[in-house]
């Protein structure tokens, strides 16, 4: 398993040195994987390989990746196999990208079976991020309201966590694959140390009523005074809602696809909803 070279080669080089008998396969992935990765095979053996794409996040951080999948069981994760010049390769999981996520008591369990597991070694820091998304922004997009709220969190700090543990950081629907063992998450680009409270505010529940019930589940399973954890909750919410406003800035600023504005937008109505 190749693991240190920082020369970057594309795929068909990769393909003819390391998967020499792999065959590409069309079309590329579960909906659920990034645009960068395609499903390769041989002999009915499946593997998803995954490139380092985005010049702006630092490679260091696709290697993170690849760490936190040798570090985490196949209960939660696929099983990674190859690590080189900025590509990666996990075994591919069989199974079913829903558009509806899981029903609450299993996606509690499965939230609760990854924060049981030993921590990453590297904590989640969301203001160097935000800064980085009101940077990055359309200057015509750099509302008062965006600014205010910029500011607002930087004096109030990031909640001090109740239980750190690894989080995911970006599960909904699409990066969820149903196999027949049971569920399994995808996409670890975002993962790291954390509060527990924090991964149950990004979750991407469809209503506020959806979200505190998978709270009340997971507050029972963890032994966490329910009434703490939803008011935890309820504190790293603002933080979430304007990392995800931040995100649809910056893509629309990189794509110039108009329907990040309109999410964007619907992000910044529930800021000042709640604000």
């Amino acid at each position: 398993m190749p693991l240190h070279s920082n020369k970057k080669m594309t795929r068909e080089p990769i393909l003819a040195r390391y998967f020499p008998r792999y065959r590409l396969i069309a079309p590329q992935t579960h909906a659920g994987f990034s645009g960068a990765s395609c499903i390769i095979e041989r002999e009915g053996q499946r593997k998803v390989l995954r490139h380092h794409h985005d010049a702006a996040v630092p490679a260091f951080h696709f290697r993170r990746q690849f760490r936190a999948l040798q570090r985490l069981p196949n209960s939660l994760v696929p099983e990674p196999c190859f690590f080189a010049h900025g590509w990666m390769a996990v075994e591919y999981l069989p199974g079913e990208v829903k558009s509806v996520l899981p029903a609450t008591p299993t996606l509690a369990g499965m939230l609760y079976h990854l924060h049981r597991q030993p921590r990453l070694g590297w904590r989640i820091t969301l203001m160097p991020l935000l800064d980085y998304y009101w940077q990055q922004a359309e200057p015509a997009r750099r509302t008062v309201q965006w600014l205010r709220c910029l500011k607002r969190l930087r004096q109030q700090r990031e909640p001090r966590p109740l239980r750190l543990a690894p989080l995911h950081m970006d599960v909904h629907a699409g990066n969820i694959v149903h196999t027949r063992a049971g569920e399994r998450l995808i996409d670890w680009e975002y993962c790291g140390d954390g509060d527990v409270a924090l991964e149950l505010a990004a979750v991407w529940m469809p209503t506020d009523e959806a979200r505190r019930l998978l709270v009340q589940a997971y507050a029972d399973i963890a032994s966490i005074p329910e009434a703490l954890l939803q008011k935890q909750v309820r504190r790293w919410r603002p933080w979430v809602l304007m990392l995800m406003a931040g995100w649809f800035e910056l893509r629309y600023q990189q794509t110039g696809d108009k329907q990040f504005i309109t999410l964007a937008d619907d992000v910044w109505r529930q800021l000042q909803t709640k604000g």
